[in-house]
């Protein structure tokens, strides 16, 4: 069985869509426990909109990779969109001290000191200097807020740990594939973590009516920080990842 791997070539724009570019960064190690941590392969987007760069979930900064991006246009914006999603900003914020810095709730407290600038919290669905080409929606539960991000323009939905899709082959040993296939996120059926899911059980209603609006939009193509993301289909993706929620009543 291959080993975990990253989504090759990392640490390299590549289009997926007019005006839209993922990058593929390094595999990281995360668990809450210590001694038990899984590979997880990161990724983040990045929208050219009418002002500048929209960065979602920035992953690690090379000079190679600042050369790049520097091609595509200035960094404008450098978004955290949830409290698990902020390590390498600093890098970025660094690089670009005039974009700013949008965060979730709680990335202040997670971080721990490692987000020493200014920066402005992300609090609603709109008021956003993208409001025009990018529609902005939290998802609140007991643990995090995760905000979603629609680019009107191509049809593309920018997700971050709401849905998971590891490939089997790239997660090496046996029982990190059991872990991930415990949790129900493993392609081709990739879906909300169930741990993750649990921390949502007393928001299911508001949860249930954000997935409706976000089908609602109709993406054809709907992007993921861990693991293959939809290059197609996107909408019927979203439904069949959550079938649990919406069959509820």
């Amino acid at each position: 069985m291959q080993t975990s791997t990253a989504y090759e070539p990392i640490n390299h724009p590549r289009q997926v869509a007019h005006e839209v570019w993922v990058i593929d960064g390094p595999v990281i190690r995360f668990g809450i426990l210590p001694w038990l941590k899984m590979p997880f392969p990161t990724r983040m987007t990045i929208l050219r909109l009418a002002d500048g760069l929209f960065i979602h979930s920035p992953t690690e900064l090379t000079p190679e990779l600042q050369v790049l991006v520097e091609a595509l246009g200035e960094p404008r914006w450098l978004i955290g969109p949830n409290r698990l999603h902020y390590w390498w900003l600093p890098q970025w914020k660094t690089a670009w001290p005039h974009a700013d810095a949008w965060l979730a709730p709680g990335i202040v407290e997670q971080a721990r000191g490692r987000i020493a600038f200014n920066y402005h919290p992300m609090e609603g669905e709109s008021g956003y200097p993208w409001d025009s080409e990018v529609a902005t929606l939290p998802v609140t539960g007991s643990f995090m807020t995760e905000f979603e991000f629609f680019h009107r323009s191509s049809h593309t939905l920018i997700l971050t740990d709401l849905i998971e899709n590891f490939e089997p082959q790239r997660l090496g040993a046996f029982w990190v594939r059991w872990l991930a296939r415990l949790g129900g996120a493993v392609d081709p059926l990739g879906s909300m973590p169930r741990d993750l899911r649990l921390t949502f059980r007393k928001q299911r209603p508001q949860m249930k009516e954000a997935v409706e609006r976000m089908i609602g939009w109709q993406p054809e193509r709907v992007i993921l920080a861990h693991g293959r993301w939809y290059a197609h289909n996107g909408t019927a993706e979203l439904s069949r990842a959550f079938g649990w929620l919406l069959k509820e009543g």
